[in-house]
């Protein structure tokens, strides 16, 4: 006999269909056909092994499987549930009318209990696209795959579950949620507040403007200033993510396995801070069936990378494009695959090996030259990538022993909000473009338009600091951040003005040269 059973492959953050065709017949063997990866090949022994233990016989006669389309590379264990139920109605033993009305996945232990599987969503959400009934997946992925509507969300904790429900033995209600009420209900539940922090006043207002145009930022100081402390904060200030951000952020980290068995919904920007010994395809993605790196785990969300000279200068050049672009792609002989990855990249560095360079207590014990080499690891294209050059100084003992309260993460959030809702409006009609930092240069023209002092104050600016094009663009698109944190229409010269001070530390001045 032959039967079908359907499931999804998922490459990028997107799923294709799957028909997973079992022929029990005269002859010998087991055949796995498809283009299967080493771990679908396995899946005979997996499957083998869960069917006796449930009770039903493995057919000794010649069993071939074919995975189609028969063109396209499968990899993974997720194919084993389909697989098993395929063989028991091809072999007889299992009789069910409403096979063909399920999407079915999920990783088979030797017993029959299924392990989660990744990337749930992408595939509940095409099982709907294509006008599936229902999705029969492991219970642990459940609320993951019942944030998609309109679609029954089947979770069994075993083959024998699985039969049942198809054989109508076993009843099993679908998982129903409320996504909008988990999203919203978590959306601002951070653990760091600004609050906390005593001083660096103009750290937290060059954050806030960061956050208000969605600008990247690289911070430079001594050890201990509070560089670190300072980042983990920045999420608590963005904007609450939408919910189709948070649905597209979802996706991105359920292909890559990172959502854990009780998460459902991403409902917060996420933070992502990859030591410095990561290499370019961990940063970017890659792989055979190409997954998603750490720039698009961190899509709608923060990458901070700390001690950034210590980053292989490779891994660090990388991140050029898609700090451009918003977006990753990866190619490969038979396929290409997009990420998004529209972040904000955060970055802390000491200016010196030892640390103490321009420390206003320290001494700095690096020789002639050396202070200028360290800096010189990060690219002058890097940099003009970054609008916002901060120089953190050491909190002196009088503002940490201060009884006075900082501004909490919920206040200056308001500020950052309304900004943010000023760039929606102006941006309306602009395909792509819902911040300030994401302007192309032909809009910043239109939007930043300035007055004859402002301009002679910028051009005196470009020719001392020996700045480029892109960072005369980076210059104007944080100072229209700064007049929108200030409900201001116009760009004015003490916007200018703030703007130009955050581009102090650009390459030559770093040295102190």
């Amino acid at each position: 006999m032959l039967s079908k059973t359907y499931g999804c492959a998922v490459y990028g953050v997107n799923a294709f269909p799957i028909t997973i065709e079992v022929s029990v017949g005269q002859g010998q063997h087991f055949f796995l056909v498809g283009l299967p990866d080493s771990a679908v090949k396995e899946s005979q022994q997996r499957v083998e092994t869960a069917i006796k233990h449930i009770g039903f016989r493995m057919p000794r006669t010649k069993v071939v499987v074919n995975l189609a389309p028969a063109d396209i590379r499968k990899e993974g264990s997720a194919y084993d549930l389909p697989i098993a139920l395929g063989i028991l109605v091809a072999s007889e033993q299992l009789s069910t009318q409403i096979l063909d009305q399920y999407i079915i996945m999920g990783e088979l232990a030797l017993d029959g209990t299924l392990r989660p599987i990744k990337g749930v969503l992408p595939i509940a959400i095409e099982a709907r696209k294509n006008g599936y009934k229902g999705f029969i997946l492991p219970k642990e992925n459940a609320a993951e795959a019942a944030i998609v509507n309109n679609l029954d969300v089947i979770g069994v904790e075993n083959l024998n579950d699985a039969v049942e429900f198809l054989e109508g033995k076993l009843t099993i209600e679908p998982l129903v949620s409320d996504t909008r009420e988990i999203f919203f209900n978590t959306q601002n539940e951070y653990e760091a507040d600004f609050s906390n922090v005593q001083g660096q006043e103009n750290i937290k207002r060059a954050l806030e403007i960061a956050a208000a145009g969605g600008h990247n930022v690289i911070m430079i100081g001594p050890p201990g200033a509070g560089k670190t402390m300072l980042a983990k904060r920045l999420p608590s200030i963005l904007p609450p993510l939408t919910l189709p951000e948070a649905l597209e952020t979802t996706k991105i980290h359920s292909v890559a396995g990172k959502l854990g068995s009780l998460a459902a919904l991403v409902s917060r920007r996420p933070f992502r801070s990859p030591h410095h010994t990561i290499s370019d395809a961990a940063l970017v993605g890659g792989g055979g069936i190409p997954q998603p790196g750490e720039i698009s785990l961190s899509h709608n969300g923060v990458l901070f990378l700390d001690e950034l000279p210590e980053f292989k200068r490779t891994v660090l050049e990388v991140m050029r494009q898609p700090l451009e672009e918003r977006k990753v792609v990866i190619s490969r002989t038979r396929q290409t695959v997009e990420f998004p990855a529209n972040f904000m990249l955060i970055a802390s560095m000491n200016p010196c090996p030892c640390g103490y360079y321009n420390h206003p207590e320290k001494d700095c014990v690096c020789g002639p030259g050396v202070v200028h080499r360290y800096l010189s690891k990060i690219s002058g294209p890097l940099l003009d990538r970054i609008d916002l050059h901060v120089e953190v100084t050491p909190v002196s003992f009088d503002e940490m022993t201060a009884n006075r309260k900082s501004e909490s993460s919920a206040q200056i959030r308001e500020r950052v909000i309304r900004a943010r809702n000023i760039q929606t409006q102006r941006f309306e009609s602009y395909k792509g473009i819902h911040a300030n930092a994401m302007m192309p240069p032909e809009i910043v023209k239109q939007m930043c338009e300035i007055d004859t002092v402002g301009k002679n104050l910028l051009k005196r600016a470009m020719e001392r600091l020996n700045l480029s094009a892109r960072a005369y663009d980076r210059i104007l698109k944080v100072a229209r951040t700064i007049a929108d944190l200030a409900n201001s229409e116009a760009i004015l010269t003490e916007h200018i003005a703030e703007a130009i001070q955050y581009r102090s530390l650009d390459r030559e001045n770093w040295a102190g040269e």
